[in-house]
């Protein structure tokens, strides 16, 4: 069964990388969560937000032709069913100071383009899967030739 674009599902953190984490799926499946997917803050290491072996929910962001898919758990936050509020007895509800306003989605224009902002990010995330692929950019020390 292939995964859907924008399902939200729950999956363990099997690495971690200095441009996201990568997340077993279901099915034997794995995804990455980028950087900037992982938390709505600003993330300079994705250890202090998800650790090896910790059970995360994500949201399926994309798949690929070549069967990449792209996940993220903030947006899966964004999703997560709120539960009412219980007021304790004997104290009254707190004040409100402002009413709670929901993120601007991006919004496709008449010709079915997104924003330039969705596409820089789609770009980052790809360009950083493309590294993440390349021998050249992984963390395993070289091995150098004496001659």
């Amino acid at each position: 069964m292939p995964l859907e674009v924008s399902a939200v599902l729950e999956g363990k953190v099997t690495g971690i990388t200095k441009f996201g984490a990568f997340v077993a799926l279901p099915e034997g499946k794995s995804g990455l969560v980028h950087i900037s997917e992982v938390a709505n803050a600003f993330v300079s290491d994705v250890h202090e937000y998800v650790q090896m072996g910790q059970t995360v929910r994500v949201k399926v962001m994309s798949v690929s032709p070549e069967g990449k898919i792209n996940l993220s758990i903030k947006r899966a936050l964004e999703e997560a069913p709120r539960q009412p509020f219980q007021q304790e007895r004997g104290r009254a509800p707190a004040p409100r100071s402002a009413p709670v306003v929901a993120a601007p989605q991006a919004v496709n224009g008449p010709s079915g383009d997104t924003t330039f902002e969705d596409k820089l990010k789609r770009f980052m995330q790809e360009s950083d899967s493309r590294i993440a692929d390349n021998p050249l950019y992984s963390d395993r020390p070289r091995r150098s030739r004496r001659r």
